[in-house]
């Protein structure tokens, strides 16, 4: 393991932390463990997916209950829940709160109470709580006279914890899990009757991603009594259309890579659907870019849902959208507010800050496991003046709410389906159109093959932005693509777009099969004499940086087919952190204890909490893009309170140390790793020091190149 020094940092200055030679060889790996799962009722066991972000090789493990239910108790495990939601969930008091308000005025009387996807229990202990303390006057149409409630958990992970949450509470005896979907639920079987009231949260940012639609219908079908009484009772979708250059870069590569100027068409004309970002709406904090927004609707109402009826699984809506503004509509920005009681005195909403509203009463609160919804306009966007009549087509399926802009006279869209296509995403797309980006790629690699002749290529990595680029300054080179990630489909891209950008696929290959190693038969018995790589690795976007040092396995595992020369571009990687102000995000990840009344303090250590943890504990280190995580203090220069560090990685594209590639808070593309502070501190600087206050840290950071785990350990002095 590669241990730092305990290095001073001052706190207005950023540290380079570490610097990793990526001309040397790594020990070998061992196995990283970053988890997901699923679960099988009738075997009881969780399915889990342990992932090597340093190969890229995964497997699925089944852990058995009992071993979960001691990984789960012992908090000398590593946060098994740490990247789910589950944790700034729980912290949105707002959202408690409001469900906690609806549920006491729904569950007035003993009945029979479902909650599907309990997660930890919250709202069936709610409702527990409810039914003890209700009226009695009213009648009860349950056929039990004490009333029950059915919690329903598909993940077995989360039923572990919910089953310790209701002990915790002193409710084992008043809530039924069951570890299974609510459509294997089954009246006679599971549950003796059918339920008078549904208690539910499966909701994401879009509102139908989770399930909602089909998870309700089947309860409609098969669960519930005719007329039920639901928490939420309605949810109801707003859009506003707006004028955004930064949200234009992050789909319009055709258009945005025009001014680059290196010659590279990674989106030729005649090909605009060749690569892309999906289309679907994409989550992300719209406050933090307001004021690179402009407005050219005002709201408007989309599409409603009954909880208390069964709804549809499609349906579509043609609104008449007056602009309010001269623009370009390059998006839809959509949200949603939920009413949770039949009477409509209790809401929720997701509504960015600038929408104000006499019902919306969680407005100007921040989280992150709600954000509001970006749906790109193809193109440049789409022209309108002020009182123009805008016509918006909105259609909802089971999952996903999709959206299409009209005019008078119809558009081409320019998406031909014929062409073989490559889906990545939005923040890859920016970064493949952004000019200062591609002119240090160009640059560092056009020094690379200045004095090379008949070189020897691989890329490493999934870039075809690199193997284009190859292809294109050396006429002489061969090129090997490795994609590890696209596979065919990267092969399929270059083969559509060599003609358009200048060379012959005599000159450029990507193995068919993935191999652990490659022989000189591979590289037709030469030599390498150029390595490269961005680093980038498809669908990996949402691990954290230092976990794009796979590059650096990538070429021990090269070793044997290296020339003695070989260039290896980057050539080396500073690990760098920030000493930051976050209380946004702090406080959605600090510790749980009381929740509207409940204890959830045993499931701190699961679920990853951060905040306000007893010594010595220490949270992880998660992936999040820094500028979207609420009120940001990226540098201290003057007093404040420190919340933690941002920690990324700068990628040292030559030997001169000339071309460096930053990947920090500042460049909005990439993903930061966040390790926050137990709790929170006081700082200042020389001149305005106070007794509370302190003016530096002292820093110890270790990584181990075998599986790509980063420690950080600080002192405040």
């Amino acid at each position: 393991m590669a241990s730092l020094i305990p290095t001073t940092l001052s706190l207005h200055s950023r540290l380079t932390r570490l610097t990793l030679t990526l001309t040397q060889t790594p020990r070998p790996l061992l196995r990283f463990k970053a988890t997901r799962a699923m679960s099988s009722e009738s075997t009881q066991r969780a399915f889990q997916l342990r992932l090597d972000p340093l190969t890229g090789n995964s497997e699925w493990i089944v852990i058995e209950e009992q071993e979960q239910e001691e990984q789960i108790s012992d908090n000398s495990q590593k946060p098994l829940l740490a990247t789910t939601s589950y944790l700034d969930m729980l912290n949105d008091s707002p959202r408690n709160k409001a469900f906690r308000q609806a549920i006491d005025k729904t569950v007035t009387q003993p009945c029979h109470v479902i909650d599907i996807g309990a997660g930890t229990g919250l709202l069936s202990m709610m409702a527990a709580r409810a039914m003890c303390s209700g009226d009695s006057s009213t009648t009860c149409r349950s056929s039990s006279s004490e009333g029950m409630i059915t919690a329903c958990e598909s993940y077995l992970p989360m039923v572990k914890l919910m089953r310790r949450v209701a002990r915790l509470n002193g409710m084992e005896r008043k809530i039924k899990v069951f570890n299974k979907r609510s459509d294997e639920l089954q009246v006679g079987v599971d549950i003796p009757s059918r339920a008078d009231i549904l208690v539910s949260e499966i909701l994401d940012s879009e509102l139908l991603g989770e399930g909602l639609i089909p998870s309700l219908q089947h309860a409609h079908d098969m669960l519930l009594v005719e007329n039920p009484q639901t928490v939420p009772y309605r949810a109801t979708t707003y859009g506003q259309l707006v004028e955004s250059k930064f949200l234009w870069k992050l789909h319009d590569l055709h258009n945005n890579e025009a001014d680059t100027g290196d010659g590279i068409h990674l989106v030729p004309s005649g090909l605009d659907s060749i690569l892309h970002v999906k289309s679907q709406q994409y989550a992300m904090h719209c406050d933090a870019i307001k004021e690179e927004i402009k407005l050219l609707s005002e709201p408007f109402k989309i599409f409603e849902f009954d909880f208390w009826k069964r709804p549809d699984s499609h349906r579509e809506i043609e609104l008449h959208i007056k602009a309010t503004n001269d623009g370009r509509v390059n998006a839809v920005v959509s949200w949603w507010i939920l009413q949770l009681d039949c009477e409509g005195t209790i809401f929720y909403s997701t509504a960015p800050g600038w929408i104000c509203s006499a019902m919306n009463t969680s407005a100007g609160h921040w989280c992150d496991h709600w954000k509001q919804c970006v749906w790109f306009v193809s193109g440049k966007g789409m022209s309108v003046s002020k009182d123009e009549e805008v016509y918006l087509h909105a259609v909802h399926t089971e999952t996903s709410i999709l959206y299409n802009l009209k005019t008078d006279v119809p558009r081409k869209s320019g998406f031909d389906t014929g062409d073989p296509q490559l889906i990545l995403s939005p923040e890859r797309i920016a970064i493949y159109g952004d000019r200062e980006w591609r002119q240090s790629m160009f640059q560092a690699l056009r020094n690379a093959l200045q004095e090379r002749v008949n070189s020897l290529c691989i890329v490493a990595d999934d870039s075809v932005f690199l193997t284009l680029l190859v292809a294109h300054l050396s006429k002489t080179s061969h090129v090997i693509s490795l994609f590890p990630g696209l596979r065919d489909k990267g092969a399929q891209y270059l083969q559509a777009v060599a003609d358009a950008n200048g060379f012959s696929m005599d000159h450029v290959e990507v193995l068919e099969k993935r191999k652990t190693c490659l022989t000189m038969h591979d590289t037709h018995q030469k030599k390498v004499d150029l390595l490269i790589g961005e680093p980038f690795y498809y669908g990996n976007e949402g691990m954290l940086p230092w976990q794009n040092l796979r590059f650096w396995k990538e070429r021990t595992l090269l070793d044997s087919v290296l020339s003695k020369d070989v260039l290896v571009m980057p050539c080396k990687g500073l690990l760098k952190a920030c000493a930051m102000s976050l209380p946004d995000l702090w406080k959605s990840r600090r510790c749980l204890s009381n929740i509207e009344g409940f204890d959830h303090s045993v499931v701190n250590t699961t679920l990853g909490a951060c905040g306000e943890l007893p010594a010595p504990e220490e949270g992880p280190c998660l992936p999040f893009y820094i500028w979207q995580c609420g009120e940001i203090k990226v540098e201290f220069t003057e007093p404040g309170i420190c919340h933690g560090f941002a920690l990324w990685i700068d990628w040292v594209m030559d030997s001169d140390n000339s071309i460096v590639l930053s990947t920090g808070p500042d460049k909005r593309y990439w993903k930061q790793g966040v390790k926050l502070l137990a709790n929170p501190v006081a700082v200042g600087i020389h001149e305005s020091r106070k007794t509370v206050e302190h003016i530096s840290t002292v820093i110890e950071a270790s990584f181990d190149p075998s599986n790509g785990e980063l420690i950080i350990r600080n002192n405040f002095i």
